[in-house]
Formats: C-alpha cells, structure tokens, sequence
C-alpha cells in the first residue's frame, strides 16, 4: 500500500503526455505565462486533496470542502470589513475550517452517520451560512502585498510563490501517509475497521482528526482563493468538491478505502488541471469542462472496479482448470 501502484504509474504517464501533446497542439499552452495560471488553478484542487485523500483512504468522503472555502471567504470579508487586520484574519479562518471539519467528524464517528450523507448536508448549510455572512456582495479591497505573493512568482520566474508551500506540504502528507504509523492506522481502517478496532486502533478519533485537518486546509485554501482573485464571495470554490474527489479517485485510491498513493493523487491533479486548462484555451465552455470531470469521476470507479473483478474471475478460472484434486485435503492414510 505504500508503493506505487500500476494504476498510479499510468495516471502520471498521462498526465505528462497530456501536457506534451497540448504543448505542442494548443496554442498558448505551454507558454511560461499560462504554465504559471496552470499553477494556481490546480493550487486549489492539490491542497484540498491531500488531507481528502485520507480520509477516503479511510472509506469516509468529504463533500462539504467548497463550502468550507466558500464560508471562509465570506467570513475573510466579513472580517475585513470590520476592521480586522489580514494578519488576523488569516489564521482566524483557517480556525474556522478546523472547526467546520470537527462538526463533520464529530457527526460521522461519535453519532455514527454515513459520511456521504453527512458532508451533503453540512454542504448546503455551510454554503448557506457563507450567504448570511456575506449575502451577495463581494469584498476586493484587500492588501496589494498578500495579492500579489499569491499571484507572483518566484524571482520573476514561471513559478507561481504557492508552488513552493504546496510542495513541502506535499512532501509532508506523502511522509505521513507512507512512512508514519497514522498512515498505517488510515489503511489499516480503510481495508477493515473492525479488524483495526481489533488492533488497538483508535479509528473514531483517527477519522475526527483527519476531518479537523481537512476543514483547516480547505479554510486555508479559502484564504488563498480570495486573495488570489482579490475578491471574497459567498459562492467562491463552488462545485470544487467533485474536481476534488475526482483528482483523488483519478489518482488511485479506492473509493471504498485501503488502497492508494499520494504520488498518484498528484498525478490525477495535474491530469486534471492540465485538461481543463487545455480545454479553456480551445475556447471549450464551463459546462462542457464539467461533463470531462463527471465523466472521469466515473471512469477513475468504474475501471479500477472491473480490474479487480477481472483479475479475480481469472483466478477463480485458474483456480477451477487446476482440478478440485490440487484443492482437495489428502485421503485418510495416504
């Protein structure tokens, strides 16, 4: 579970003859200016993936992350109209989400709610609340230093400045992940919780805390959304939980839990993003862009799925062409 799979491998191959046939073929594509653009539109998806992929690692979901950046945007807003200070206001966000991502676990692991319903629900009232914070309005007054470092690269380069955060935190996730004993309790959970329970593994209090750390990230990458567009609004990320867990199942982690890499999920990320965002450029409409998430959202459950089934019919069949003799236990004294 900590290696990288074949599924894996071929998701980042893609990925990279993706970027290299649109290089070559969309115009614009493989400038430095739009590589920069291409950055920040994944920066979004890359940030929130990395904790969404443990908790589905664990065979819970997390639907309710848009909404969680949008309210923190909203409340960023809020705030700054009241005078507060961004210095302020950042961290009281990401507080925020923390405490968003604690409703989430406390319903799934203390009330024992199905995640899936869960995070609908809290979905529509966090998106909800964002509207009363904020109503309609946009806020776009904020500090041109913040504005510009999200937006600015490094040393006037084509690397956006939030490459280099997203990096290390990455790098973090992966360790903790495929090299800690709290990724070993997130596959151990996802592949059986009674038999982790068994084990002497907290799972309740593993999946709260990893819920606690997916709202702080997406109220983190709220911050970053409204500075990027230097504009808080209640609807900012809307619809951004599909391309979220679509990077995710695209990347190889089972929908169903125990199985998958971070590398991978990276890999379905920049997939993703390197499609859309050739797409856009080929003056392709957001609703179209919608139906290539949707329908790789399908294809990442569906082709695993049958994999798996193929593989084990083809056992069973091997299985049966052995003859029941190579099955069967010795007679009594032979």
């Amino acid at each position: 579970m900590g290696r990288l799979a074949s599924w894996d491998v071929g998701v980042i191959v893609i990925a990279v003859l993706v970027i290299v046939v649109a290089s070559a073929s969309v115009e614009n594509f493989g400038t430095s200016r739009n590589f920069t653009f291409l950055v920040l539109d994944l920066l979004p998806i890359a940030l929130i993936a990395l904790p969404m992929t443990f908790v589905i690692v664990t065979g819970e979901i997390d639907l309710s992350v848009a909404s969680t950046l949008g309210l923190s945007s909203a409340v960023m807003g809020s705030l700054w109209n009241h005078g507060l200070t961004i210095e302020t206001i950042i961290p009281l966000c990401v507080v925020l989400g923390a405490v968003l991502g604690a409703v989430n676990g406390l319903f799934v692991t203390v009330f024992r709610l199905p995640s899936l319903a869960v995070t609908i629900g809290t979905l529509a009232l966090f998106r909800g609340l964002a509207l009363v914070v904020l109503g309609d309005t946009a806020v776009a007054d904020f500090p041109g230093g913040y504005t510009t470092w999200v937006t600015g690269t490094v040393g006037g380069s084509a690397v956006p400045n939030v490459l280099i955060p997203l990096a290390a935190l990455a790098v973090v996730f992966a360790v903790v992940l495929h090299a800690t004993p709290v990724g070993r309790w997130a596959f151990a959970a996802g592949a059986s919780e009674q038999a982790a329970r068994f084990a002497g593994i907290r799972v309740g209090r593993l999946k709260f805390w990893l819920y606690v750390v997916t709202g702080a990230v997406a109220g983190l990458a709220g911050v970053l959304w409204t500075l990027r567009y230097s504009s808080a609004r209640a609807d900012n990320g809307s619809g951004l939980e599909l391309a979220v867990v679509a990077a995710v199942l695209l990347g190889g982690v089972s929908i169903f839990g125990g199985r998958g890499t971070l590398p991978g999920v990276l890999g379905g990320v920049v997939l993703l993003a390197a499609l859309q965002n050739a797409l856009r450029l080929s003056d392709v409409s957001n609703e179209s862009l919608n139906v290539v998430t949707g329908a790789l959202l399908v294809v990442s459950v569906l082709v695993p799925n049958l994999i798996r089934r193929t593989r084990a019919a083809l056992a069973v069949s091997r299985a049966r062409r052995r003859g029941p003799t190579s099955l069967s236990p010795p007679l009594p004294g032979s």
